[in-house]
């Protein structure tokens, strides 16, 4: 007999996420009561997952359960914010308890080491779609935001680029360059379907950064719009992009491109001032300078030589575009 929208909360949801001291009230009544510690902001952030657009069909529900909470949670490392709350809308085409369990157990995989606690949310039926909202906390006037990058600033990178998108890339083209075995296959398919969101890199850069952004719909793209807010104009170097030992195996002439253009990468893209350089790199943390902010606007590429690159790399995901 298929559980009522109630018995499927307590089922299912009610357990599934630490227990925080700042929530009064959580799951169970017309909304949460949560508690906003002194000298704190709140950081907001929601992202709708759909099927077929967002996610294919067969993908696993544990893995779904994952990513859905982890892109939200990238989106709060951007801001320097630690994560505090979240709530779930999830709409079903049917009640299915395999999937359920495993959809939760992926969700459960990414709350916990986040200590990210869920308050609230809905479930309704209808086709597959997942919406997150998250919140985070900062110190007040202490968040990393878009706009405050200033020229002569330098660039930098966490992690590894492209990875996720040389899996996608197999998936929706049959691509399968030679150099790549099996257990490449793997890692970058575990880069797309679990990304690591940054956001205990994100309170080790915070004191140091001036401005932030997470890396969904390509460096081009994303660093665009750190670009475009702050009113600036950058170099970088496409040579000193990290990427990972799979990618290094492919020739410069298809890893750059996924390494500039790809999404879902899910890394954070920041930009420190020179001040700041010495002290941060110091703390050995997996960040790599990629190029610096300049004055005027314009984003220009340059070879090991310094001279201006003409790549045709893809300027990152549109959801309304073509």
């Amino acid at each position: 007999m298929p559980l009522s929208e109630f018995s499927l909360i307590e089922n299912y949801f009610s357990k599934l996420t630490p227990e925080r001291r700042d929530v009064s009230l959580g799951i169970g009544d017309d909304c949460a009561l949560l508690c906003c510690p002194a000298g704190k902001e709140i950081a907001v952030s929601i992202d709708t997952l759909v099927e077929g657009i967002h996610f294919f069909p067969d993908v696993s529900p544990k893995a779904l359960g994952y990513k859905a909470l982890a892109v939200n949670l990238s989106d709060l490392a951007a801001m320097g914010a630690e994560p505090a709350w979240f709530t779930l809308a999830l709409t079903l085409p049917e009640q299915n308890p395999a999937w359920l369990e495993a959809f939760t157990e992926g969700l459960a995989l990414a709350a916990k080491p986040a200590k990210i606690q869920l308050v609230g949310g809905d479930t309704t039926r209808g086709p597959l779609t997942i919406s997150i909202q998250v919140h985070g906390l900062v110190d007040k006037g202490r968040a990393l935001r878009r706009d405050g990058a200033s020229a002569g600033d330098r660039i930098y990178v966490s992690g590894t680029l492209g990875d996720a998108g040389a899996s996608l890339k197999k998936r929706l083209e049959n691509w399968s360059p030679e150099p790549l075995d099996e257990a490449d296959w793997q890692y970058l398919q575990q880069r797309l379907e679990y990304p690591i969101p940054r956001y205990r890199l994100a309170q080790q850069i915070l004191e140091y950064a001036s401005s932030a952004i997470d890396i969904s719909d390509g460096l081009l793209a994303d660093l665009g719009h750190i670009l475009e807010r702050s009113q600036q104009g950058a170099k970088i170097s496409p040579a000193k992009l990290p990427l990972s030992s799979a990618l290094k195996k492919l020739s410069s002439e298809f890893a750059i491109p996924l390494a500039l253009g790809s999404g879902d990468d899910y890394e954070l893209c920041f930009t420190v001032p020179e001040k700041n350089i010495e002290v941060l790199e110091q703390h050995g943390l997996d960040i790599h300078c990629i190029g610096e902010i300049t004055e005027g606007d314009g984003l220009i590429l340059l070879d090991e030589t310094g001279k201006e690159m003409n790549i045709d790399a893809r300027k990152g995901y549109d959801h309304f575009g073509t």
